[in-house]
């Protein structure tokens, strides 16, 4: 890997100060570095590029921040599948599986070609508004109906391969990805699933019927939900990190992607060693 891709956490000396280390180090390595434009203004490093232009001049891209930059750069892949490779620069990650002090020697073995990469599902989404679209999305984690704070509650009407599954009354609903689940879907009571399992969360937020719980479909599945309300503010979020209003009657279309998300796993702990740290298990 000779043409390497470096994002960085906005607005963060830490990042900036590790991201200039890094170039250097890939430089001195033969390397050909592209910075998104930020970065490369904030190190004085000459041309930048544009967050999206990056993705089709690299083998690989190197994110320095946390899982919220790792989620904002995979959505800019699309169809390439470029491996992406996150450093964490504050607790463990979910998706930065790299500590800071780890970042040179996971390097070198990546330019090496030592390295293996977690393989995850993205989701895209439609929103149609009297049978127009008003609104597309590409999502790693999830995507999220949910109302203002001072709205009532909204009915969701959802159905699985036009197949009624049944009307939630109630704050909002998640639909997300495996990787998603350990994210909203986690906090409101839906299950924890394996990156690689072939399948989808649907969890309610704050349900008025108690009865209505999470379930998982297939990823083969298309989830329907066109929402039902007046005068209220309704919002639907991707990734907690873009969206759009919702309108009563609009209806929301959720699907696997076609693209995938490439993770260069850390080789030093796996999945469940992360779920241990970052949710604390077996403390007392």
């Amino acid at each position: 890997m000779k043409r390497i891709g470096i994002y960085a956490k906005h607005n963060n000396d830490d990042a900036a100060a590790l991201a200039g280390e890094v170039r250097t180090f890939l430089l001195d390595r033969g390397c050909e570095v592209f910075c998104e434009d930020v970065l490369a203004a904030a190190l004085d490093a000459g041309q930048g590029y544009p967050p999206g232009a990056i993705p089709p001049l690299v083998d690989l891209i190197i994110v320095l921040g946390g899982d919220g930059t790792l989620i904002s750069v995979a959505r800019l892949i699309g169809e390439l599948k470029v491996p992406i490779l996150g450093v964490n620069l504050g607790r463990l990650g979910f998706l930065t599986e790299i500590a800071r002090d780890e970042t040179f020697d996971t390097l070198e073995q990546v330019l090496a070609g030592n390295f293996s990469v977690s393989t995850r599902m993205m989701l895209d989404t439609v929103v149609s508004r009297e049978d127009r679209v008003v609104g597309r999305f590409r999502t790693l984690n999830d995507v999220v109906i949910n109302k203002g704070a001072l709205a009532r509650i909204i009915d969701m009407e959802a159905s699985v391969n036009g197949d009624y599954l049944t009307t939630f009354r109630g704050d909002g609903l998640i639909i997300a990805t495996p990787t998603g689940t350990t994210a909203y879907n986690l906090a409101a009571g839906g299950p924890i699933i394996y990156p690689g399992l072939h399948c989808l969360a649907i969890a309610p937020i704050c349900p008025h019927m108690l009865t209505n719980r999470p379930i998982i479909v297939s990823d083969e599945d298309v989830i329907r939900v066109q929402v039902r309300f007046q005068d209220e503010e309704v919002m639907l979020t991707a990734d907690g990190q873009v969206g759009m209003p919702l309108e009563g009657g609009d209806v929301v279309e959720v699907r696997r992607s076609s693209c995938v998300a490439l993770l260069v796993k850390s080789p030093k702990r796996d999945y469940f060693e992360i779920l241990r740290t970052k949710l604390l298990w077996g403390e007392r």
